[in-house]
């Protein structure tokens, strides 16, 4: 095992030009040495500039999610990307919500704006629906910080022996061969459904840099327990879910991070979603893998970050 780390450490070395010699401080100080030195290039843009250099990064950054569906409400079309083969699978005529504009509450007829998760698959369902649907996890973590409500809004087919309206109360309905046939094109485990009042803003490959570069100084502040690096990547306007204003983070993160505790923090499969808006704001979220761990607790889940992009920083709005 040794020697494969070498291995990859060399050629790590020859292709980022880190100015250490890795080997000899392989030699001296150890495997931890060297991992220390790989992380710190995690945090440099300059490192994500070149990863991304031959990426298609239009419609977000995927280490696993494969699927994106995508719904543009001025078109009032739904498109289907794969992430891994970089190419167009499907698209199709939907009807949205009778009410233009982002969804705010329960019962006012619109579609959500957004990125949000595919949580199940429905097929024993009033006729009205179709064949089937899929529901999402709208209200996510960032439409509760900004309290918004209302449940139910799913992707599902359409009424196979009665008229409808052209509209629905929120969701997006789709002709039944269409649903079926986006059906069998994806897995929901590795689905998004990114959902834009206008036309798409693909995201572009500056943005992606900066967050993921971003990222993982913001990890390494958590994992050093260094609370003024480590608060600088939140908003002002930053809540959790539960509430929780900055203010009160701030407290919270500034008593926990005077125990010193000794973090072992690792991030993976990381995705990075352009968020559509009607805030006039560069927004995107991260899903990844997170597994943290210190001497009196473990988490190995998930993490969500809603990050905004201004003037080449990121402010993290909610999280997970």
């Amino acid at each position: 095992m040794a020697k494969i780390f070498l291995i990859i450490f060399i050629t790590f070395n020859s292709l980022y030009a880190v100015s250490f010699d890795l080997v000899e401080l392989y030699r001296k100080d150890g495997i931890g040495a060297v991992k220390n030195i790989i992380e710190q290039q995690l945090t440099k843009k300059e490192y994500w500039d070149t990863t991304l250099t031959n990426k298609n990064v239009s419609y977000g950054y995927y280490e696993s999610i494969q699927f994106v569906m995508l719904c543009q409400k001025n078109m009032k079309d739904i498109i289907l990307y794969d992430t891994k083969q970089q190419q167009q699978l499907f698209s199709s005529d939907v009807f949205i919500g009778k009410v233009l504009g982002d969804k705010k509450k329960e019962g006012d007829l619109k579609t959500p704006i957004g990125a949000y998760k595919l949580t199940n698959r429905l097929t024993k369902l009033d006729p009205f629906y179709g064949p089937l649907a899929l529901t999402t996890n709208y209200p996510n973590i960032f439409d509760k910080t900004n309290g918004k409500t209302g449940h139910g809004i799913w992707i599902h087919g359409l009424p196979e022996k009665e008229d409808r309206d052209e509209f629905t109360q929120g969701c997006i309905a789709l002709d039944n061969t269409k649903i079926k046939k986006l059906d069998n094109s994806i897995n929901l485990k590795n689905s998004i459904l990114v959902i834009s009042e206008k036309s798409f803003q693909p995201a572009s490959k500056e943005d992606i840099s900066l967050i993921l570069s971003n990222i993982f100084s913001w990890r390494d502040a958590w994992k050093y327990s260094d609370i003024k690096t480590y608060l600088s990547f939140y908003s002002d306007e930053f809540k959790r879910a539960n509430g929780q204003d900055f203010e009160k983070f701030k407290r919270f993160k500034t008593r926990l991070f005077k125990r010193g505790e000794k973090k072992t923090i690792q991030f993976s499969n990381i995705n990075v979603i352009p968020y559509p808006n009607d805030m006039n704001k560069t927004i995107y979220k991260v899903i990844m893998d997170e597994f943290y761990q210190t001497k009196t607790y473990t988490y190995d889940g998930k993490k969500e970050l809603y990050i905004e992009v201004e003037n080449d920083t990121i402010k993290i709005l909610a999280e997970s």
